[in-house]
C-alpha cells in the first residue's frame, strides 16, 4: 500500500526541472560516476502526473549551470515552462565563471525565478566565492533564497567546494540571505543542524539523505537524525525529493519520514509550512 502524506498543501521543494538534452548528460554522469540508472519521466507534464498522484502540490524547479555561459538560456527555459504550471516554483542558476554574475541573477528575476540554486561540487566552487558577491547582491535586493548542495555526500568528501566550513564562510558574510543546505547537509548533518538550530536563516532538505534507501544509494542511515531532531528544526526542514533523478520509485523518497511517528504540527511543517516560509511567503 502507498503511504499518503498526512497533510494538505505538500511542497517538494527539491526537484530538477531542465532540458532534456541537458538531463540526459546529468543522469549519464550520475551512472557513470555512481552506477545508477533513471527510470522517471524528465518533461513537465509526465513529472507533475507523478507527482501530483503521490500527493504533491506544489514543487521547487531546481537548474544549475555545470559550465560558464548557459546559465542565460537555461533560466529563461525553466522560467518559461514554470510559467505554464502554477504550481511550479522556478529557481534560477548561474556559474561563478561566468562574466556578468550579476547581470544573469537580475534577468532571472524579471523572467520569474523565485530563488537560486547552486549544485557546488559539480558547478567546481565553493559557496563562498568571492565571483559570487554580485549574485548574492541581487539576492539579497529581491529577497530571493539559495538552495545549495553544501555537504559532502554522495561522492564528495575529497572536495574543497564542500563541507560545513565553505558553508559558514558564507553565512559569516550574508548572515541575512535565507539559505538551504541539500540533503540535510550529508555527511556533516550534525555540524549542519546546528547551524539551523543557532540561525533562523539556515535551512535543510530531507532530499536522499532521509529517504528508505539512504543507506544503499548513499551509505548514510536515516535513522542517525532522531525524531526529537525533526521535531525542534520543523521549522528549519522541509521536505525534498530531487525527482526525477532518483534511482528508485518515488514512493521509497518519503517512505521512511512518513513512518516515524511524528507530531502533526511537525510533518506539517516539514512537508509544507517551512518550503514556504523559505520562500518568504510566511
Amino acid at each position: 500500500m502507498t503511504a499518503e502524506f498526512p497533510v494538505d498543501s505538500v511542497v517538494d521543494a527539491h526537484v530538477h526541472l531542465m532540458p532534456d538534452r541537458l538531463m540526459r548528460a546529468i543522469r549519464d554522469a550520475l551512472g557513470d560516476a555512481a552506477g545508477w540508472t533513471f527510470d522517471h519521466p524528465t518533461d513537465l507534464a509526465a513529472m507533475t502526473e507523478i507527482l501530483r498522484a503521490a500527493g504533491v502540490e506544489e514543487f521547487f524547479a531546481l537548474p544549475y549551470a555545470h559550465r560558464p555561459g548557459m546559465a542565460d538560456e537555461l533560466n529563461e527555459w525553466v522560467c518559461e515552462t514554470a510559467a505554464t504550471a502554477e504550481h511550479v516554483v522556478p529557481f534560477a542558476t548561474v556559474h561563478a565563471g561566468d562574466d556578468d554574475v550579476g547581470g544573469i541573477v537580475e534577468r532571472a528575476v524579471d523572467a520569474g525565478a523565485r530563488g537560486l540554486k547552486f549544485q557546488l561540487p559539480v558547478q567546481g566552487f565553493p559557496v563562498d566565492d568571492p565571483r559570487l558577491e554580485p549574485a548574492y547582491e541581487v539576492a539579497a535586493a529581491n529577497d530571493l533564497p539559495l538552495l545549495v548542495h553544501a555537504g559532502t555526500a554522495p561522492m564528495f568528501r575529497d572536495d574543497p567546494n564542500v563541507g560545513v566550513d565553505r558553508f559558514r564562510s558564507f553565512l559569516d558574510s550574508y548572515p541575512d540571505l535565507r539559505v538551504c543546505a541539500a540533503h540535510m547537509g550529508a555527511y556533516d548533518v550534525d555540524a549542519f543542524c546546528e547551524l539551523a538550530r543557532t540561525n533562523e536563516n539556515v535551512f535543510l532538505d530531507t532530499t536522499f539523505s532521509m529517504s528508505a534507501v539512504a543507506e544503499e544509494y548513499m551509505a548514510f542511515d536515516p535513522d542517525s537524525v532522531a525524531d526529537e531532531t525533526l521535531i525542534k528544526l520543523s521549522e528549519s526542514v522541509m521536505y525534498g525529493s530531487d525527482f526525477p533523478n532518483i534511482p528508485y520509485s518515488y514512493e521509497k523518497e518519503r517512505a521512511h519520514l512518513l513512518a516515524r511517528e511524528l507530531p502533526i504540527e511537525t510533518q506539517r511543517d516539514i512537508f509544507s509550512r517551512t518550503a514556504r516560509r523559505f520562500l518568504g511567503e510566511a
